[in-house]
């Protein structure tokens, strides 16, 4: 499943396309290489996702093309949830060693 599709039913982020624009603006990172919004993403990888001042990273644990509302939960776990460094070089340093 493309990447900004599935941020977008497993409700992520809200929107096809601001999950395409969050993608477009390097803030998503697949397995921690950065990722484009066609990218293909697999059960258990892991994304990294930059929320304003914080970097939020889920394991995917499900993949459903229409899940319900109750079921969008279920289709990842969250793993942690960060505040985003001050400056860019912190920033890289932690993505490195996720």
């Amino acid at each position: 499943m493309r990447l900004d599709k599935y941020l977008k039913v497993s409700r992520l982020i809200k929107r096809r396309t601001l999950a395409k624009e969050v993608c477009d603006q390097a803030r998503v990172q697949i397995n921690g290489r950065p990722a484009k919004a066609s990218s293909t993403v697999k059960v258990g990888d892991q994304l990294s996702i930059r929320f304003g001042q914080k970097i939020v990273t889920v394991r995917v644990d499900e993949i459903k093309e229409n899940p319900r509302k109750e079921e969008a939960a279920s289709m990842y776990t969250v793993l942690g949830e960060v505040p985003v460094p001050r400056d860019e070089k912190e920033e890289d340093a932690y993505l490195r060693e996720s």
